[in-house]
């Protein structure tokens, strides 16, 4: 706290001190070196006015910024697309003038937190990543539509598909950083299907899926090279033939496997997490139905020892809230908020496409045309995060953790993504205490503002 106070600057009627060097500086110097500038307003696919330069020094002040699982009253520093250190900083400038920030962005008490993680996305704006016209270009529309909520990072999900579709649509996929070009970073694919329980394929193409029965070869066969390059991690379900060598096979190459749409018992299922399973997929939905004598892969949640991330699709739809109570209070520590979004998110009700099953869409609640059987869903990443708050009672920090740091590290990017530390990537967001989105930063560039809402940034001269 003392070192807290100490880096802060100092106001009086007459004088500013700056950064601690003991150099007042007066009025009329303060203005001759500050110059106002706004920012405003955002057009999809064009980047905003910027209120500085990457090469500069940008500080965040008057905010609640989320660090260390806490809303703590602090500055952030942010250069070349990075969080700093401020501490170096002070202690490496020769006088005030190296010390001070470039530019100054008051936050006026909005939350400051990492952006958003998405690890579950079928597609959304009219965008369906499952179709074989899908290019880079749509995948980055998605990108850079997602930013009005916050998400500066996904993972891209294929549903169950023909093995041609995917030999020819995986290496479209391509790993890219995130800008306010490019929209969101792609971390890489979720490849839900084909191996998965007939019996608990949801709205999966049940024409397209079977077992791994050759282990990993099964799932190059099916899946082609890109599978061991643009793919962040894959959904099985451990009872099927072939399954743990298959998780196993994919352990080895640096591929993430989650554990999903499965009729497993709890034996096979902590057979799926030893052989190499680190998530589940959307607890709850797809899977067996929790039993007090056998709980299945709801069961994890309560396993001694290591127990593994888990999607939760807090839309109100897919869980009822008690659930998503009972999965928070259980392991807090390992619920990444998802949406499982699908490409008629953002879009009008009616008839969509997911993969190649039609959707039928109404509010939120997307089925498979003529059933009741959920499709996804057409939630926005900010609605599950109100959502899940109002229906656990926890706190904002325990909810952006959920939505930030535990997705980061279910995918393993904790070393770049999700927390405000020294070195990491400065993917940032404003909120209102409501949790409304009122600026989204990439990179450590502005990407999109709020209609009505303004940046107020002082550029040091």
């Amino acid at each position: 706290m003392r070192i807290k106070n100490q880096i802060k600057s100092n106001q009086s009627n007459n004088s500013r001190m700056v950064a601690c060097k003991h150099i007042e500086l007066t009025d009329a110097e303060l203005a001759s070196r500050t110059r106002r500038r706004s920012t405003s307003g955002v057009i999809n696919g064009e980047k905003p006015d910027q209120p500085h330069d990457r090469h500069q020094v940008l500080r965040f002040v008057n905010c609640k910024v989320f660090k260390d699982n806490k809303l703590v009253e602090t500055d952030l520093w942010v250069q070349n697309g990075k969080i700093i250190d401020p501490f170096y900083r002070f202690y490496n400038a020769k006088s005030a003038a190296d010390f001070d920030a470039d530019v100054v962005i008051d936050g006026h008490g909005a939350i400051l937190s990492p952006g958003f993680i998405e690890i579950q996305i079928n597609g959304a704006f009219g965008v369906d990543f499952s179709n074989y016209d899908c290019e880079l270009e749509d995948i980055q529309s998605v990108g850079r539509n997602l930013m009005q909520y916050g998400v500066t990072s996904f993972c891209p999900t294929l549903v169950t598909s023909p093995q041609k579709k995917y030999h020819e649509t995986l290496p479209k996929f391509v790993r890219y950083a995130g800008s306010p070009e490019k929209g969101a970073t792609n971390l890489g694919l979720h490849l839900e299907g084909p191996f998965m329980s007939m019996e608990k394929k949801g709205a999966h193409d049940p024409k397209q899926i079977e077992a791994p029965v050759n282990g990993f070869d099964s799932l190059l066969e099916r899946y082609g090279p890109a599978l061991t390059e643009n793919v962040s991690y894959v959904t099985i379900a451990p009872e099927r033939e072939g399954a743990i060598d298959a998780i196993k096979g994919l352990k080895e190459h640096g591929v993430l496997v989650s554990l999903g749409h499965s009729s497993a018992n709890m034996e096979e299922s902590i057979a799926g997490l030893e052989a190499g399973g680190t998530l589940v997929t959307h607890m709850f939905n797809a899977m067996a139905s929790f039993h007090h004598r056998d709980p299945g892969l709801v069961g994890v949640l309560g396993k001694e020892g290591y127990r593994p991330y888990y999607g939760i699709i807090a839309d109100g739809i897919h869980s009822h809230p008690n659930s998503i109570r009972i999965a928070y209070q259980t392991f807090p520590e390992g619920l990444c908020l998802v949406t499982d979004a699908m490409a008629a998110a953002g879009l009008p009700e009616g008839r969509h496409q997911l993969g190649d099953l039609p959707v039928d869409v109404e509010g939120i609640r997307a089925v498979i045309a003529g059933t009741n059987t959920l499709a996804g869903s057409a939630v926005d990443h900010v609605t599950c995060i109100k959502n899940f708050k109002d229906f656990t009672g926890c706190s904002i920090a325990e909810v952006l953790r959920c939505a930030t740091s535990n997705p980061a590290a279910s995918v393993n990017v904790q070393d770049r993504k999700g927390r405000l530390e020294p070195g990491m990537d400065a993917d940032l967001v404003l909120l209102s205490e409501k949790l409304s989105v009122q600026a989204t930063f990439i990179d450590g560039e502005l990407c999109y503002v709020r209609d009505g809402y303004t940046i107020d940034a002082s550029t040091e001269m």
